[in-house]
């Protein structure tokens, strides 16, 4: 196929996405440096909803550009959480850009842009090098937000460490992916994916180094043991709002990416690595919910929290060559739930805590009698975090561990279900400090601002929703061919 040749069209929702960071970055600079611009947040949200019609519209034009570059149901639902997620997250930062008058607003959000562009590039491509170009598009974005409060010594450092370890993580990416290439002569997952078997048994050895080297850097990207050393201090350092999508979209684009290279490129010779995923699972569920335990900052708390929930994540990935598209229902089906929950919670995180002028959990203290509405729905995202039943979150583990049970690894869903009991120990943490402990006495009533109202209530009403008829979400993706072999 030739540039010619290609259906251009495909990529419709990405370039209306970059024109539009481009205009929102355009705008920012005509109109001045400093000063607040909410009509610039306001604007991004507009792009981003733009992109989503764009996306739904795509649904019935589906389609492929050679072996690089797949339009699918997959690929169409996973930026949709993506878009929603930037859209909710640029919400929430509305008033913490306001409080921080440091950050410079434009660039700030036309930087979200373009780390969602990668971010959708990524969990199309079905090639090495639109992959590492999508990764590296949302790697670099997010180390400049990181670092977005660059007087801020916590957020320097955040930066810093995200860089020197991001970097490092690309590497292993791109060097297990050079093996790949230099065995194949291709960096079409497709066409790899045609060669693993007759490659592991010629070449054990190379294509085993491969695939752990492509492993190590994703399993950095999406923060699982033990290579989530770096997500404890960036997220303690990192603006509240950017914390929450580090924690939240970026993760959830990762796993939609080594899904992607798994499926495509590695389905054949799954015995290779089911059982490193489900050791990995497990591991990052031990660990994550162990030292969330003796957290007391939130921050820090949710980033050791999102350790164990992406461990939840992996669990379907190590039963999806067995029990095929009913692992890829409840990856999709957990992603909205912990997009909404975590969004959620994290919203309530970024008001109570700006107010407070600390990120230690006593910033919650008397939250009840401060704010009645946002103490109920965080207390409804923390339930829904541990798996507690009427929750989202207790469908989305239901299911996992179904597929667990299925996959004969009862083993890892017997983990899955003591981890999300211990889970609930220090989520009670946030509920004791709401209900249970006294307000300050200089604390006075808690404004909610309209954006921060407005993402708590959709991320409540979906977690609400989907916990009582979470069919409305499940029949939908059982009607559908995820991917074109399963």
């Amino acid at each position: 196929m030739t540039a010619f040749d290609a259906n251009w069209s495909l990529l419709t929702p990405e370039m209306v996405l970059g024109a539009l960071a481009l205009l929102v970055f355009t705008i920012d600079f005509m109109t001045g440096i400093h000063g607040k611009k909410p009509f610039i947040g306001k604007l991004s949200v507009i792009s981003l909803l733009v992109t989503a019609v764009v996306v739904i519209f795509m649904k019935g034009n589906g389609g492929q550009i050679a072996d690089l570059y797949f339009v699918d149901s997959f690929a169409m639902y996973f930026k949709l959480i993506i878009l929603i997620g930037v859209a909710m997250v640029i919400m929430i930062s509305m008033n913490y850009l306001d409080r921080n008058e440091e950050v410079y607003q434009g660039e700030y959000y036309s930087i979200l842009l373009f780390a969602t562009l990668g971010a959708m590039i990524m969990v199309s491509s079905a090639d090495l090098v639109t992959l590492f170009i999508g990764l590296e598009i949302l790697s670099i974005s997010s180390y400049v937000l990181a670092g977005f409060k660059k007087h801020n010594r916590h957020s320097t450092e955040a930066a810093i460490k995200y860089v020197i370890l991001g970097g490092t993580a690309s590497a292993f990416i791109l060097y297990g992916m050079s093996f790949l290439y230099g065995l194949t002569g291709s960096t079409s997952l497709v066409e790899i994916g045609q060669a693993a078997p007759t490659l592991f048994a010629d070449y054990t050895v190379i294509m085993t180094i491969s695939l752990i080297f492509m492993l190590v850097g994703f399993g950095f990207k999406i923060s699982i043991v033990p290579f989530h050393m770096w997500a404890p201090d960036v997220y303690e350092g990192a603006p509240t709002p950017i914390t929450a999508f580090l924690s939240v979209v970026s993760k959830i684009a990762g796993f939609a990416i080594v899904l992607r290279v798994f499926i495509y490129g590695f389905i054949e010779v799954h015995e290779e690595w089911t059982m490193i995923i489900a050791v990995l699972a497990a591991v990052s569920m031990i660990l994550g919910n162990a030292i969330a335990l003796t957290q007391k900052n939130t921050k820090r708390l949710m980033a050791y929290s999102g350790i164990a929930q992406a461990g939840y994540l992996l669990v379907p990935i190590a039963a999806l060559p067995i029990i095929g598209a009913f692992s890829l229902n409840a990856i999709i089906f957990y992603s909205i739930a912990y997009l909404m929950m975590t969004l959620g919670a994290f919203a309530v995180i970024t008001l109570v805590t700006e107010d407070a002028g600390t990120t230690e959990l006593s910033s919650f203290a008397g939250l009840f009698k401060r704010a009645p509405y946002l103490a109920i729905a965080m207390t409804v995202f923390l339930v829904s975090l541990a798996g507690l039943p009427l929750t989202a979150g207790f469908f989305g583990k239901a299911q996992i561990f179904i597929g667990a049970a299925m996959a004969d690894m009862l083993w890892l869903a017997i983990i899955m279900i003591v981890m999300s009991v211990v889970s609930f120990v220090y989520y009670f943490g946030f509920i004791k400090q709401m209900f249970m402990v006294e307000p300050k006495a200089n604390d006075e009533e808690l404004k909610v601002p309209a954006s921060i109202n407005a993402v708590v209530t959709v991320a409540l009403a979906v977690t609400i929703i989907l916990g009582i008829l979470p069919n409305l979400v499940l029949d939908l993706f059982n009607n559908l061919n995820w991917f074109s072999f399963l």
